[in-house]
């Protein structure tokens, strides 16, 4: 067992959509087109690598399949979270995610993809597509059949700060302008519903999937902002943004020092804002903006100290 926090180096991914933002975290990003940063991932798509301690080198599937009891011996055969950060520097394609038992099914035993978003940073007057406005399947198909696409799709303006739950069958799409940070089951699983008739680099509409998006599409569609809560641990603030069955997510926000715990089976921290240290055991850690760092099972007490604000997720 280790007592030192675990620092991730994430893995960097090129998309149609992608741009700079994320050079803004200290990251060495590959392209002007960079759109996701992958940074707590063991997906046979991504494997984040830790980069210090005992363990430096390891992925974070070598160290679930070889050290689960860094985990407190959880069941499963693939860690269970994903958490990226995502730069839309142009529209994302209108997306939704099936649940675990259709993609079981339909897509090799893949697991579903439930995912909430906080919003890092972005332009004013940005948008999401959050749900839609078909009261029937059958409103829903001859609207996607007739391309009413103004009229389907639910548009909500966003500011730095927002938080949204995205459950499997949700209607989606991040828009231009918006830095997030997502958190969500180890899935790569998408279904792409429109894509603004936009084509790639080889001058090719990207493939649609809209028989399996009909599918999948939750109708009506029903979102319920989450009921956030807050709790003050001598100069640490928290908000808890959701808990789920399929991960919770905390914002920190750290001006000074604070004494924790870790009692859960592991804690994901990334750092979006300021730095600070972390002394636990013997072990004196920096962090700062950008830095990705998990806190294995059984890491007991430690203390903060600094000015930072960090996402959080666990089970």
């Amino acid at each position: 067992m280790t007592a030192e926090p675990l620092f991730f180096k994430p893995v960097f991914k090129e998309r149609i959509w992608g741009g700079t933002a994320l050079s803004a975290f200290g990251y060495n990003i590959p392209s002007e087109r960079t759109g996701e940063c992958w940074a707590f991932a063991a997906h046979q798509n991504g494997q984040s690598v830790v980069q210090n301690g005992m363990y430096k080198g390891f992925t974070l599937c070598e160290l679930w399949e070889q050290h689960r009891y860094l985990f407190g011996h959880l069941e499963g055969d693939r860690f269970p979270l994903l958490t990226k950060m995502l730069d839309a520097d142009q529209d994302l394609s209108v997306q939704v995610h099936p649940n675990d038992e259709f993609a079981k099914i339909h897509e090799n035993g893949e697991l579903g993809k439930t995912e909430c978003w906080y919003i890092i940073d972005c332009e004013k007057d940005a948008e999401i597509i959050y749900g839609h406005n078909a009261k029937t399947k059958e409103e829903l198909i001859s609207m996607i059949e007739l391309g009413e696409w103004d009229e389907l799709l639910r548009r909500v303006k966003v500011k730095p700060g927002d938080f949204f739950y995205v459950p499997s069958g949700t209607v989606h799409a991040i828009g231009k302008g918006i830095l997030v940070l997502e958190t969500q089951q180890n899935s790569d699983t998408t279904y792409r519903l429109y894509d603004y008739e936009r084509k790639d680099a080889e001058g090719k509409l990207r493939e649609l999937h809209l028989e399996k998006s009909i599918e999948v599409i939750e109708v009506p569609s029903i979102l319920d902002r989450q009921t956030v809560h807050h709790e003050q641990i001598e100069e640490l603030f928290t908000t808890t943004l959701i808990e789920c069955a399929y991960f919770s997510v905390k914002k920190w926000n750290l001006s000074g020092s604070a004494s924790l715990q870790q009692q859960k089976p592991f804690l994901l921290i990334s750092v979006i804002e300021g730095e600070g240290r972390m002394i636990s055991s013997g072990y004196l850690n920096t962090f700062k903006k950008g830095d990705h760092m998990l806190l294995p099972y059984g890491f007991g007490e430690f203390k903060l100290e600094g000015q930072a604000e960090c996402i959080v997720s666990h089970l």
